[in-house]
């Protein structure tokens, strides 16, 4: 049976759709909506799968009301756009850079954001409000760094991945330099804040998140086909008429604004935007960046690993962060084997 199939559309024009991959992105989304479902039944007074439905619905008692649309739907809503904006920069930077280990983790966004962070919290003694602005500027500002070091008549996969992994290094080192600085209490809360949790989420951190994904997502899938390009290479790219530094240029900038938001909305929380394009693409077995794909399994795997969390340990005692980098670690190790067994590495 063939995947690809064409649609003709009501204006004439004719678009072909990958049939498993849409299958993927409607299954992903529904493991999503389902596990956020769940999510917000769970807690210190759990509520039934059906109750949770009728009471976003409008129905359901005062009690119920207040803590799912109050305490619990702004959390899940925060891992459902944290998820998703890391797994989409996370495909982004892997496409752009022709990589699959070319994600924020490694390239030092992250460490980028932390250091922002902890220069509000231990030199500042700042805010939520303060904290969030700083590791929003951080990464942006080591984004920034990584692709001027990287550009050499443009920006080239192999030299995008290793600029970042040696700022990375740099501001990991400054990092560790700043919690040797901090008093205990701000020590501890730089801690909390460095394994990524969605702990104390409300609608502070809903919205901005909300209207950056509204813009970023649409910008990042019309912009697919070019990305889909220059994984073929520049030349190529140019002779089929993509204005290459400008669209890698342009998802770059895309990249590290989803990457930097996320990681100032809940804390550097590994490995979903390293894992979740991986996993994404071989469930699609389709070519190419596999962006929306890679979107929905980041939202996916993040509210997944936090009713995890709540579910063993119960909630607010173990930050997500810790439950996403077991898995991440977990995966990648089954990768090396599965490579190995290949003869691949």
């Amino acid at each position: 049976m063939k995947s690809n199939r064409a649609v003709r559309t009501p204006g004439g024009l004719s678009v072909r759709v990958d049939v498993r991959t849409l299958i993927v992105v409607v299954l992903l989304l529904l493991v999503a909506l389902a596990a956020s479902v769940v999510l917000i039944g769970t807690g210190d007074f759990p509520i039934p799968a059906g109750d949770v439905l009728k009471t976003l619905f409008g129905g359901g008692d005062p009690g119920q009301g207040f803590i799912v649309r109050e305490l619990r739907l702004p959390r899940v809503l925060v891992g459902l756009l944290v998820g998703a904006s890391l797994g989409l920069g996370g495909a982004l930077f892997q496409a752009i850079s022709r990589n699959p280990l070319g994600s924020p983790d490694v390239l030092g966004l992250g460490q980028g954001a932390t250091a922002g962070a902890l220069i509000m919290i231990v030199l500042f003694s700042g805010s939520t409000a303060q904290v969030t602005f700083g590791a929003l500027v951080g990464g942006l500002v080591t984004g920034l760094g990584i692709y001027v070091l990287a550009w050499k008549r443009g920006v080239h996969g192999y030299r995008l991945v290793l600029v970042g992994i040696g700022v990375s290094a740099i501001v990991t080192a400054v990092n560790g330099y700043l919690m040797t600085r901090a008093d205990i209490v701000d020590a501890s809360r730089a801690v909390v804040w460095m394994t990524g949790s969605l702990n104390g989420r409300d609608w502070a951190q809903v919205w901005p998140l909300l209207i950056l994904c509204a813009v970023l997502v649409p910008l990042c899938l019309a912009n697919g086909r070019g990305l889909r390009m220059l994984e073929m290479g520049d030349d190529i790219s140019y002779a089929l008429g993509v204005r290459v530094e400008r669209v890698r240029m342009l998802l770059l900038v895309a990249a590290v604004l989803l990457t930097a938001s996320a990681t100032a909305a809940a804390g550097p929380v590994a490995f979903v935007a390293l894992t979740a394009p991986q996993l994404a693409r071989r469930l699609t077995r389709a070519p190419g960046p596999n962006l929306l794909p890679s979107l929905c399994m980041g939202a996916a795997l993040l509210v997944t690993a936090d009713w995890i969390s709540q579910r063993t340990f119960g909630a607010d005692q173990l930050p997500v962060g810790v439950v996403t980098g077991v898995l991440g670690g977990v995966y990648l190790l089954w990768l090396l084997v599965t490579e190995r067994k290949a003869g691949r590495i």
